[in-house]
């Protein structure tokens, strides 16, 4: 069947791109995109079945959907409550509220919808599902890839290994979140060093208006308690973002060893983009993940997730665009004068 067809062929891009740059957002959409060619297929296998079968899978897929969406959005809004009650009401820790809010809003609208003749309603109903379709692809796309690539293990020895900061506790003191990277970027250097390899470990983040010392230094101090030796540390001390970390801190790699082969740590849920972005700075290196709350993943990762859509801006908004017209023009049109 044609479906499978492209499956394959997706399939075959991914893994071409996969061996290029694991680092790619477009190994995420290639990746998604066979598994739905691959789901298409086996959905057209139901035609040769009895009727009572397919009759069935009619009946029962989309109220099935439906309850599962539900389930979905109220999951995130009770951990939405959980992150305003264990972080604080600051807008990094919304996402999972808001996101659902959206969907059942979503929903709310659908069914306004299907049970009130509006051609507006329609209209826009089928520009919102157009749109919230569009980005619960790609971030289905976005998760699946991740969790691959969470998967991945330093292959050969690294020269140096860069830990990305995180923010200070009471202005200097390491939170647990920095903790974990830092206990990952520790348990590396032990194996190099017993390998008679002993990389050096770069601590970078600057120093915020709410903080008293940078993060760097809170960093260092950190391992240093761990045993790590003074000499083995390098200070970063000026970046504030994901994108300052990765740049400022290639300029020292640079400097120390050209031609030099690093690891970066964060956290998990942060490692994906973080990838993106040490691709696009020159960074050769791939990004590792230490241990995060479980609380804190899915307003994190929603989090990630939108970070990544807003690295390709222009396209993903041009595409929006263009789904919620069709969308309405269509839910417009569905509706008899």
């Amino acid at each position: 069947m044609p479906a499978y067809a492209l499956a394959v062929a997706f399939l075959v891009a991914f893994a071409v791109g996969v061996r290029r740059d694991r680092r790619r957002f477009g190994n995420a959409v290639l990746l998604g995109l066979a598994v739905l060619c691959l789901a298409l297929g086996l959905l057209g296998e139901l035609a040769g079945l009895p009727a009572v079968v397919t009759d069935g899978a009619a009946a029962a897929i989309p109220p099935a959907a439906a309850l599962g969406l539900l389930a979905v959005a109220v999951y995130l809004v009770a951990n939405g409550v959980t992150m305003v009650r264990q972080e604080g009401g600051g807008t990094a820790n919304l996402f999972s509220l808001a996101l659902g809010l959206a969907i059942l809003g979503l929903i709310a609208l659908l069914l306004a919808a299907e049970h009130l003749d509006s051609r507006a309603l329609r209209a826009a109903a089928g520009g919102a599902l157009l749109i919230a379709g569009y980005l619960a692809f790609l971030f289905l796309c976005f998760l699946g890839y991740a969790a691959l690539y969470v998967s991945l293990t330093v292959r050969r020895d690294v020269d140096f290994v860069l830990v990305l900061g995180a923010g200070l506790l009471d202005g200097d003191q390491v939170p647990p979140l920095l903790a974990s990277r830092l206990d990952r970027a520790w348990g590396l250097y032990q194996v190099q060093a017993a390998r008679g390899r002993p990389p050096t470990v770069i601590v970078s983040g600057g120093k915020g208006t709410d903080e008293r010392v940078p993060e760097s230094q809170a960093m260092a101090d950190h391992l240093v308690a761990r045993g790590c030796p003074p000499g083995r540390i390098e200070q970063e001390n000026r970046s504030r973002t994901t994108e300052e970390n990765l740049t400022f801190s290639r300029v020292l790699m640079e400097r120390r060893k050209p031609g030099y082969r690093c690891a970066v740590v964060t956290s998990t849920f942060h490692v994906f983009r973080s990838a993106v972005i040490a691709r696009r700075a020159g960074v050769p290196g791939q990004v590792l993940g230490a241990h995060t709350a479980s609380y804190y993943w899915p307003s994190a990762v929603i989090r990630e997730f939108v970070a990544v859509l807003a690295l390709y801006g222009p396209l993903n908004a041009g595409v929006v665009a263009l789904l919620g017209i069709l969308g309405a023009v269509a839910g417009w049109s569905a509706v008899n004068p």
